[in-house]
């Protein structure tokens, strides 16, 4: 059967919590408090079942302007709302403000109740219903059904019963993106059973035994049982009243405003990006940096609103605009919200959440004025797209997307697979399932090509750049996941070629000029020459009266070619040599197993200056095994 939970609104004292004790038998007056003042200051909780069977849960908010943030905790999670006016006042300052909340949360389904009818005559009561009418055009309620009722008396009580079943038949489910998102209104412990939050299960389905998470503390606990409507089960769904009893969490560690989900699946943030709309009534413009208190879900949460692309908003505009916030909020896009100013007190505006997780945003970029303005009405892959571009090279998460988009696993699977068929979107980590836009890729992929063109035109004799240079290069933050894909995708398209660690464009090829050609050869024929007493490199650049810089160049592609040998820092032999020596070596330990450094450098005919780095080299390239002083052949 279909979930519903059904909202009170209305000023103070105009029979909300009497008429609900007329409809059910439940008192939601439980505080002290309230008995003695004889006015509503909490939330209360009841439920109804209907002729038909449905059965509705209930919450009862407060009329007093004093506690409208406690309304404001209640109304967020109402599928309709029972707008109560007493016969004998009508519509007083908390209607017209409760009505506006309601609207600014988007509360689509609802009917007025005329309360107290047995202290007027039916004269004043077709005058009072007239004025309703009035009041209600243009909002929601325009044309709803207006029911007048006695609490005392029980007049009217079943023709009301009847109104709501309707209404509740026309109310539809409530779409869920199936996050289980519960936010707090009551904490209490009970003897026996440790603490207990209650809340309207606005999303998602909750099971005995699960894990769960508090936001924004990042507390974790299990479920240890449910309640719904008073009554023990073993799960609970969307827009269920639900009563949570935690495993070995604190009475202190929660509070309302706290909201209860999977683990990890929100992200609490200081900023939010929101359509906001400032309503008609106010009297004055909001000034840009304005301090206000951010309604969403059961939480209040003082911040400074930002307008993008203004200096202040008129009385009923619509503007986008970002919250920078004391405290952090878990909420995902199209949640909605209530700001109510400072000092004093009263509901100024409120809207829909555009973006739960956005970045700091300067003002005044037109380009993101008019995405963010996009965002409310575009479809999930026009979201998606924004969000992966505004991620740059970092990327977003599958887990980000699904509160940036408000769909459901399955839906947006849907979506992504068809944004990476079209290239729109790459993944650039299976493993965390992260997205980057697919402009944002092939601008790695431009400006590495770039990077590669740059490098061999400065750098003609080099092969290529190592792969860590290329890397630093594109980008500092830059994953090592995001790189390889760059690579790879680069290598498949035949626009770089990679041997080892070094990267070089496909096209490049190492040619000498003339004189670079002529450089070579007299460097080759040095190292001929001097056999196994050559120069050091340092001495050599100084003979030949080159730039250093274009003679080591020359030296490395040599190098590279395998026409010299490096034996140590600023040392190089020409290969035929050291083969030569190689050789002899080789010889000698096969004659005589082993020889000792004394007789290497009679070998060689040089200075120790020569045999030690020799022999040394030797080692290093396994042809010989040192042994204490002596060396042997390396075996295989």
């Amino acid at each position: 059967m279909k979930q519903i939970i059904l909202g009170t609104a209305g000023h103070i004292d105009h029979g909300k919590t009497s008429l609900i004790k007329a409809l059910t038998g439940i008192d939601t007056d439980r505080l002290k408090e309230e008995k003695l003042r004889g006015i509503t200051i909490e939330l209360g909780f009841a439920w109804l079942d209907l002729p038909g069977g449905q059965r509705v849960g209930i919450v009862d908010v407060p009329g007093h302007e004093k506690f409208v943030k406690n309304m404001v905790a209640g109304a967020s999670g109402i599928d309709l709302v029972a707008m109560i006016i007493a016969a004998d006042e009508g519509v007083m300052p908390q209607t017209k403000e409760h009505l506006d909340i309601c609207n600014l949360l988007n509360v689509k389904h609802g009917l007025v109740v005329l309360t107290k009818i047995d202290m007027v005559d039916e004269e004043w009561l077709e005058m009072v219903a007239d004025d309703v009418q009035g009041f209600l055009k243009g909002t929601f309620l325009e044309g709803a059904p207006i029911v007048p009722v006695s609490s005392l008396t029980g007049q009217g009580v079943n023709e009301l019963l009847e109104s709501l079943e309707t209404l509740c038949k026309a109310v539809p489910e409530r779409a869920s993106s199936g996050l289980f998102r519960l936010p707090v209104d009551r904490v209490f412990t009970m003897k026996g059973f440790g603490t207990v939050v209650t809340g309207s299960l606005v999303s998602g389905k909750v099971r005995v035994g699960e894990t769960i998470m508090i936001y924004p503390s990042g507390i974790q606990s299990k479920v240890r049982g449910i309640q719904v409507h008073g009554h023990t089960v073993d799960q609970a769904l969307t827009s269920m009243r639900t009563a949570i009893n935690f495993q070995g969490v604190d009475r202190n560690a929660i509070a309302r405003g706290d909201v209860v989900g999977g683990v990890n699946t929100l992200r609490p943030s200081y900023m939010v990006d929101a359509s906001l709309v400032y309503i008609s009534s106010n009297e004055k413009p909001l000034k840009n940096r304005t301090k206000v208190r951010f309604h969403t879900g059961t939480s209040e949460i003082l911040g400074y609103v930002i307008l993008l692309d203004r200096e202040e908003l008129s009385p009923g505009e619509t503007v986008v605009a970002q919250f920078r916030l004391d405290a952090p909020v878990a909420v995902i896009q199209d949640d909605r919200f209530v700001i109510r100013s400072y000092s004093p007190i009263r509901t100024i505006g409120g809207g829909q959440i555009l973006n739960p997780i956005p970045r700091k945003h300067k003002r005044f970029k037109k380009s993101l004025v008019a995405e963010l303005k996009g965002l409310a009405e575009s479809p999930a892959e026009g979201i998606i797209t924004y969000h992966t571009k505004g991620s740059g090279i970092l990327g977003v998460r599958f887990s980000e997307l699904r509160l940036m988009t408000n769909l459901s696993e399955k839906d947006l699977e849907q979506h992504l697979q068809q944004l990476l068929s079209q290239r729109e979107i790459v993944q650039i980590d299976r493993e965390n399932r992260t997205f980057i836009h697919g402009s944002i890729f092939h601008g790695l992929r431009e400006k590495a090509s770039k990077i590669l063109e740059s490098y061999h035109k400065d750098h003609p004799l080099k092969t290529g750049m190592s792969r860590e240079v290329l890397k630093s290069k594109l980008a500092h933050s830059l994953s090592s996941k995001l790189f390889s894909l760059l690579v790879q995708d680069m290598i498949k398209s035949n626009i770089v070629i990679q041997e080892k660690e070094i990267i070089r464009l496909s096209g490049h090829t190492v040619a000498l000029e003339a004189d670079q050609k002529d450089v070579r050869h007299r460097i080759e024929q040095t190292y001929l020459q001097s056999g196994l007493q050559p120069p050091y490199f340092r001495d050599l650049v100084a003979s030949h009266k080159q730039n250093p810089a274009h003679v080591k160049e020359i030296l490395i592609h040599m190098l590279g070619e395998g026409t010299l040998v490096k034996v140590k820092d600023d040392l190089y032999f020409h290969r035929s040599v050291i083969e030569n020596l190689k050789n002899r070596l080789i010889s000698f330990l096969k004659a005589n197993s082993e020889i000792t450094t004394p007789q290497f450098k009679e070998m060689t005919g040089v200075s120790r200056k020569y045999t030690i780095p020799l022999i040394e080299y030797f080692d290093s390239t396994k042809a010989t095994l040192r042994v204490g002083d002596i060396r042997r052949l390396r075996e295989g």
